[in-house]
């Protein structure tokens, strides 16, 4: 998980704060040299360390403590501001035109992932926003780019435009008038990896700028590549001027120093990151719900985000027509199940719930959801409507046909007459504030084996 180190150290150096009742310039010289070295693990840049810690310092050398916080929640407070800031404050969106198609060029180093996320942006823009797009593919020289571009354009039901390997500029030019004339309204273009020392590929993308003159032009970049990432995206900036950055396997770098130095190097604001390798998994960038999970604060509205999207509003509807009957079966429980796991990893989810990332004696066994849903599913229809049926010869037959033990079938059927026992006390005055709560959620995660 992104920024796992450096979210552990952080939170060491407020934990050791705790309990004084002023900040002396002991206290912050001791706090900061700590998390100096915890950026500079994190292989976030020198220079923005420096910068960073200097301004840190200076608001906290000398500050009372604020009413009703402790100097730990102050330095808190403070660290998060910064943070916030040195990743660019707001969320940036793409530049939209003012008559469409608007041209998205997507530019980056070999392997950065360039066509994959170029299709998850645009699979993006047609799910939250109803965008027709099109993706073009002017990567004419890797093997098979072409190809991957029409299998991950197909998933996604997005068609593709190509003409096989020819120059790349005509081929942005004629897939830009191919989208005016079928009314897409958003163009990808995907052009191909290269060196950013590579002189003459770097004026090959100069003339795509040229010809077709993109509303934005993003640099995709590997988050696991540390420093070079900011490197490759100052490289890029000076020869194209680009508009913002889109990392790229920020879920497989534990340390997320690209994230937190490009914006101060370069300028330009990262406005997408991918969280996952499915097709689904990006998301927009939001600088201040980034610092507070960095921090442990949780991150409410991406939750939320995720819930809205991952849930079935029509099943939600059904749902809710059931709980005000006082109706729940375990039926119910396996939708619910595949629900919570369209939003994603469960260590994941857990750290965007405020504190519950710090806890570290809270462990989520995700393949405990797998078991639960083999066993409800070796049920017969009448069992999961009926629970209580469920006899010492049932309980032989789901476990052997499931392979658990009758054990965990026990288990399951405890937890569930605990999840039933909610759903009465749901019931009755205010039922309705609190099934939409519930319905906020997402359901009951909480309850659910594994957490």
């Amino acid at each position: 998980m992104a920024f796992e180190g450096l979210s552990d150290k952080l939170n060491n150096v407020f934990k050791r704060l705790r309990g004084k009742g002023r900040l002396t310039e002991a206290d912050v010289k001791e706090a900061m040299r700590e998390i100096r070295l915890a950026l500079l693990e994190a292989d976030v840049s020198y220079k923005v360390v420096k910068e960073f810690i200097k301004g840190v310092t200076e608001r906290c050398v000398g500050n009372d403590v604020l009413e009703g916080l402790n100097p730990a929640q102050m330095v808190v407070k403070i660290v998060n501001e910064e943070l916030t800031k040195l990743m660019g404050s707001d969320n940036q969106r793409i530049q939209m035109a003012s008559s469409p198609p608007t041209i998205v060029m997507l530019v980056g180093l070999q392997g950065a992932g360039k066509t994959t996320n170029g299709a998850k942006l645009a699979g993006l823009f047609k799910k939250q926003q109803g965008k027709r797009p099109l993706l073009v593919a002017c990567d004419v020289y890797r093997p098979a780019a072409i190809k991957q571009l029409e299998v991950v354009g197909g998933q996604l039901d997005i068609p593709v435009f190509q003409m096989g390997q020819i120059d790349p500029v005509k081929i942005a030019k004629e897939g830009v008038k191919y989208a005016v004339q079928h009314g897409n309204d958003m163009v990808f273009l995907d052009t191909a990896g290269r060196l950013h020392v590579d002189e003459a590929l770097m004026h090959e993308l100069q003339a795509i700028k040229a010809e077709v003159k993109p509303n934005e032009i993003l640099l995709v970049v590997d988050a696991m590549t540390g420093q070079d990432a900011v490197n490759a995206a100052s490289s890029f900036n000076e020869w194209l001027d680009i508009d913002g950055v889109m990392l790229s396997k920020l879920d497989g770098d534990a340390r997320g120093g690209a994230a937190l130095s490009v914006k101060a190097v370069t300028g330009k604001p990262i406005k997408f990151i991918g969280t996952g390798e499915k097709l689904d998994q990006i998301e927009a960038f939001h600088p201040s719900r980034m610092a507070g999970r960095i921090l442990g604060m949780g991150d409410v509205l991406s939750l939320i985000e995720k819930a809205e999207q991952a849930i079935d509003q029509k099943k939600a509807a059904e749902m809710e027509a059931r709980l005000r009957q006082n109706k729940f079966t375990l039926t119910d429980f396996l939708d619910q199940l595949g629900q919570l796991k369209n939003m994603g990893s469960m260590q994941d989810i857990m750290a965007m719930i405020p504190g519950a990332g710090n806890m570290k004696d809270l462990q989520v066994d995700e393949k405990a959801m797998a078991k639960t849903e083999a066993i409800i599913q070796s049920m017969t229809p009448y069992e999961r409507e009926n629970p209580s049926c469920i006899g010492a010869s049932r309980k032989k037959r789901i476990a052997k046909g499931c392979g658990q033990r009758v054990e965990d079938v026990n288990k399951l059927l405890k937890q569930f007459d605990m999840m039933q026992k909610m759903v009465r006390s749901m019931s009755g005055p205010g039922a309705s504030k609190k099934l939409k709560k519930l319905q906020k959620r997402g359901g009951f995660p909480m309850g659910f084996p594994g957490m």
